[in-house]
């Protein structure tokens, strides 16, 4: 069975619920500077269903993993969350105290990162960085797991991320690279995540271990029922992975829905264009860019920020920002050319 095929077959027979496992309302994420306030992710609105693969893609500086780290709360000084509410599992983390954030992330919802080198701490060893986690989880009253309970909890995890248990006892420049991801995913799933933010996961991997690292992912969502909120620029991955795509453009989401009725009928112009300069292996044609450049985030323009670069601009565009509309089921899109379809 092909790559494709796997990652196919486990997407149909996945179980997507009913149930809202994140709902993210009117979400902004600033940054104020000497120069004015940089609009990094503004007015982001989405519902992530419990099982379900959400993938959020657009060109590099559209705010894709500015959203992720503000749903972690990891936005770093002069960012700040400015409006919005995340509502995870029944409460809204925006409004939650630091320590109580702290005790969401890796238990309630965990982060694999970009660059898993660069979150490893390089002179302590794998199985010290899993256990840390845990320990920093347990409750004031609750007895500490006894030295072998952790040994065998390293090795439970370290086996289902695919690594052997004597990766444990290394460090973390005695591994390769997917072993570092593994070994991220281990510590992301640690405490049982009901919502897993993969941010770029196969950044800088070999097409083979690309291939590996998503089977991976996979496995553990079915394996611990969460969903999944991939950020990536490999549209080709996120069609064969993902239930669900949301497009970002200039810090807004422009267009949400089933991955492939996206895929097949973009309304979006940004989308079309994106999905347009993929390259195809059926037929030889021109290979097409997107002309023109994203505007800076601190001086955006009046209308629609995608609206210089917009093969189907028109008068419009330039005088006001389009509001995100249903254009029926759980097809959204930001665009001027759809305000005469919203559907009840």
């Amino acid at each position: 069975m092909s790559t494709e095929q796997a990652i196919q077959t486990y997407r149909q027979d996945a179980r997507i619920t009913d149930v809202d496992a994140l709902v993210v309302k009117n979400f902004s994420v600033y940054y104020e500077t000497d120069t004015g306030t940089v609009k990094a992710c503004d007015d982001v609105s989405f519902t992530l269903k419990q099982g379900e693969r959400f993938a959020l893609v657009g060109e590099s500086g559209s705010g894709k993993t500015t959203l992720a780290m503000g749903l972690m709360r990891l936005t770093r000084p002069p960012g700040h969350i400015a409006s919005g509410s995340v509502m995870l599992n029944g409460r809204d983390i925006t409004t939650l105290s630091d320590d109580d954030m702290r005790k969401a992330r890796l238990s309630d919802l965990a982060l694999v990162p970009q660059g898993a080198m660069n979150s490893l701490n390089p002179v302590m060893r794998i199985e010290h960085q899993i256990v840390d986690g845990i320990l920093d989880h347990l409750e004031e009253d609750e007895p500490a797991p006894t030295k072998e309970e952790l040994q065998e909890t390293v090795r439970d995890l370290l086996i289902r991320v695919g690594l052997r248990p004597g990766v444990a006892r290394l460090f973390p420049h005695e591994l390769s690279g997917g072993m570092k991801q593994r070994v991220a995913m281990a510590i992301g799933i640690s405490l049982r995540p009901r919502l897993i933010i993969a941010d770029e996961p196969t950044s800088a991997l070999d097409v083979v271990v690309q291939r590996q690292i998503m089977q991976t992912l996979g496995r553990l969502q079915e394996g611990l029922d969460a969903s999944i909120m991939l950020v990536g620029h490999d549209m080709g991955l996120v069609a064969q992975f993902a239930d669900t795509i949301g497009v970002m453009y200039a810090g807004k989401l422009v267009e949400v829905g089933p991955v492939e009725e996206v895929f097949s009928d973009p309304k979006h112009p940004y989308t079309r264009l994106l999905i347009g300069s993929l390259p195809s292996l059926k037929e030889k044609r021109e290979f097409l860019g997107i002309p023109g450049l994203p505007p800076q985030l601190i001086f955006l323009p009046k209308g629609c920020a995608f609206e210089d670069r917009c093969p189907s601009r028109f008068e419009k565009c330039a005088g006001s920002v389009p509001q995100k509309l249903n254009i029926g089921g759980r097809r959204d899109v930001a665009c001027h050319l759809y305000e005469g379809e919203v559907k009840s």
